[in-house]
């Protein structure tokens, strides 16, 4: 058995005369939550469907538990769980009905009580679907994809529209799957949320891989060093970009008598790397168009 759970070389697909991915490369190992980011239209969904058996690719290769998604069969689909961003259960039926409807579908389910349990909708399982909130919903659909017990779970946008305290508790669910063993592949336009779940990311753009690894090492090899701010004898404040805040901060205190009058260091944020990598392939295109 491969340590990786998902392997992609050259994925191509194009829709027409777009290319939704554009020879994209990928690495996703057991039993890790990996984070895809990337704007709008950059091929993050269309790459999630193409792992799942869903869509068809135009080429390169690609292995997902050791299978091919294009030819993966009934026993293979099993073992994999997907929870698209739109909901996918009636709404005339109750929590447990709906559970309980789509276990029938998997050779070996989990427990139905269980799994209501594991999200958190114990108290609502004889609830109506229609009756519940946009997070309690949110909550069935992943219920939904967890119910087959699958090696490897794809969430596609899991928490758009949620409000920050639903987004929190959707997070605590999703350590508690992947402390289970579960393989989690996560789509986000949220850099917070990639940043407190995943144990590795890409960023994808014009469907292309341009940048992976850990949020800490990115931010380390893909920031712009730090800030260091301060406020000056004259009560002016300061501040100053610099590779080696160390350094500086010595440097301010041969200036001061005591502490330095409100020191600050901030480093980049997985934000600010993020926007630097989209950022720049925006800019090259308005050059180009500008230069036209």
């Amino acid at each position: 058995m491969t340590q990786n759970a998902v392997e992609v070389r050259g994925l191509r697909k194009q829709y027409g005369d777009v290319t939704a991915v554009d020879g994209l490369d990928l690495t996703i190992r057991r039993g890790e939550v990996f984070g895809l980011l990337g704007p709008n239209g950059a091929g993050k969904s269309t790459t999630v469907e193409i792992l799942q058996g869903h869509r068809e690719r135009d080429g390169g290769e690609v292995r997902v538990l050791g299978a091919d998604p294009a030819t993966g069969g009934r026993a293979w689909r099993s073992r994999v769980g997907i929870v698209w961003q739109d909901e996918s259960a009636p709404a005339e039926l109750t929590v447990r009905e709906s559970v309980e409807h789509f276990a029938r579908y998997y050779p070996a389910p989990r427990d139905p009580a269980e799994v209501i349990a594991l999200v958190g909708l114990e108290h609502k399982r004889d609830h109506r679907i229609k009756g519940l909130s946009g997070g309690q919903r949110r909550r069935l659909d992943v219920a939904l994809g967890v119910i087959g017990d699958p090696e490897l779970l794809l969430l596609d946008e899991p928490t758009t529209g949620f409000d920050p305290a639903a987004r929190r508790q959707f997070w605590d669910l999703i350590r508690l799957l992947s402390g289970a063993g579960t393989t989690i592949v996560l789509t986000t336009h949220y850099l917070e949320e990639a940043e407190a779940l995943a144990d590795r990311l890409a960023v994808i753009a014009r469907g292309k891989v341009v940048a992976e690894g850990e949020p800490a090492a990115l931010r380390a090899r893909l920031g712009t060093g730090a800030t260091v701010r301060w406020t000056d004898r004259d009560g002016g404040s300061r501040s100053t970009d610099t590779q080696t805040p160390t350094r500086t901060v010595a440097e301010l205190m041969t200036r001061f008598d005591g502490e330095i009058p409100d020191l600050r260091i901030t480093r980049p944020t997985l934000e600010d790397v993020y926007l630097r990598l989209t950022g720049r392939l925006d800019r090259g295109t308005t050059q180009q168009e500008e230069s036209r």
